[in-house]
């Protein structure tokens, strides 16, 4: 797993800000919530991960260059 700079985790933290909603496009875990998902960031970490309360229960966190989640406008 290759860890992201300082620069690309403020930029993370500055595109998902806590608060922001985001749907869930690809997550390989036996664990993931279902794609499609919905969630709330709660904050992005310092390896980039968002830490996100899945609208199903869920706390597994989006790993930077792992998974992929899109931002849901207008919510």
């Amino acid at each position: 797993m290759k860890f992201p700079s300082l620069r690309q985790v403020e930029e993370m933290r500055m595109r998902y800000p806590k608060g922001t909603r985001i749907e869930l496009e690809k997550m390989d875990d036996v664990q993931a919530p279902p794609i499609g998902t919905k969630g709330t960031v709660l904050c992005v970490d310092d390896t980039g991960s968002i830490m996100v309360a899945w609208d199903n229960g869920s706390h597994l966190n989006v790993i930077y260059g792992e998974d992929q989640v899109r931002k849901i406008s207008g919510e």
